[in-house]
């Protein structure tokens, strides 16, 4: 899996979740901190490959999330090959009636708990371990939170129950405290962890043209693996994605409008290195692990609905780089005093300075590569 030492959240979690009894567990983790790997192996360390039904339950908020945790109980249950898992997500048909039999079980709330209950696909009774993951994005999503709670409260009181979430404002904690009885309590100085790694700078731009050819010039100085962009708007996000492909860029967009399995596919494509530049609005900001990435860009800063800074998306987009412990780059590109001001109170949120680059000097800009 790439590690060669346990992370921060492996080395606090790992005792807690393989302890037997098995413990509970509420635990703040960034992604890209290995707490995947972590909860993977907690489940796999509770199954009995030779009892064919469901032992363990993963909640995911969105279907990409599932398949990116799908693929690491593959990829960390190669070695039991009987070991057998299944998708709960929307457009997975199955015949009304029918048990399933695979071991563990991973899908959004919704569907997970069509399966349990008015299909009955699933015997939560038997349930023994039950992960839900990104609690903070579950809650931000409407029915989320109630499917969630409805599905914890069919499980047995023995179940071990594993909640994951990168911040721990009021509501998740409340909702945490719902879900996890009796847990042992795991919290990360996030913002120290992911930005150590990344270097952050800022580009005064005029205009949108302006941004775009500042881009350009980053891309002619530098050596980019791949790089994610960020926009505002689906309209700045097409756009820019034409522009790119004009100057022969390969270039895949990512945006809200796409039904699940076009936004898969597209993910999977830049997974595979086919496109190296996605640009995407803030549908994919969280979870989307691409070791290659190098580069991330904010053409448009985050800012919340009332246009306040919104410093957890800066920290999760900037967080798509710098992932497993390699060195990071993030450029925000500036160009209004509304942008500078939001920049500003960024900077000062994190209490890390972003260093003005001047993207008209080439060598300025192979500076920051090295």
């Amino acid at each position: 899996m790439g590690f060669n030492r346990p992370s921060k959240i492996q080395e606090n979690a790992l005792p807690m979740m393989l302890a037997e009894p098995p413990q509970n567990l509420i635990a703040q983790s960034q992604s890209g901190t290995g707490k995947t790997a972590a909860f993977v192996l907690a489940m796999l360390s509770r199954v009995e490959p030779a009892e064919r039904y469901p032992q363990c339950l993963c909640l995911s908020p969105t279907y990409e999330l599932a398949l990116q945790t799908g693929k690491v109980i593959e990829q960390m249950g190669r070695f039991h090959p009987e070991l057998k898992l299944a998708y709960a997500v929307r457009g997975n048909k199955l015949e009304r009636g029918q048990k399933i039999s695979e071991h563990i079980v991973i899908g959004t709330p919704g569907t997970v708990l069509d399966w349990c209950s008015k299909l009955k696909f699933i015997d939560p009774k038997k349930i023994k371990v039950f992960v839900l993951d990104e609690a903070d994005v579950m809650i931000a999503t409407q029915g989320h939170q109630d499917q969630s709670i409805r599905i914890q409260r069919m499980l047995p009181r023995n179940c071990q129950m594993l909640l994951f979430s990168a911040t721990f404002e009021d509501s998740v904690w409340k909702f945490a405290q719902k879900v996890v009885p009796d847990p042992n309590i795991i919290k990360l100085k996030r913002e120290e962890e992911t930005l150590d790694t990344i270097k952050q700078y800022y580009v005064l731009c005029n205009s949108r043209d302006e941004k775009f050819q500042a881009l350009c010039n980053i891309y002619g100085a530098i050596t980019i693996a791949q790089a994610m962009i960020f926009c505002h708007t689906r309209k700045t996000a097409s756009w820019l994605a034409a522009e790119l492909s004009k100057e022969g860029h390969q270039v895949a967009l990512l945006s809200g409008e796409m039904v699940v399995e076009q936004r898969a596919a597209v993910i999977e494509r830049f997974r595979e290195g086919k496109e190296k530049v996605l640009v995407t609005t803030n549908v994919c900001a969280r979870g989307i692990d691409v070791e290659q990435v190098s580069v991330v860009i904010n053409f448009d800063l985050p800012v919340d609905k009332d246009g306040n800074p919104d410093n957890e998306t800066y920290l999760h987009r900037i967080g798509r780089t710098g992932r497993f412990g390699k060195r990071g780059l993030a450029v925000n590109m500036v160009d209004s005093k509304h942008s500078m001001n939001i920049l500003n109170r960024i900077q000062e949120h994190f209490n890390k300075k972003i260093e003005r680059l001047d993207t008209d000097d080439l060598d300025e800009i192979e500076k920051i590569a090295n």
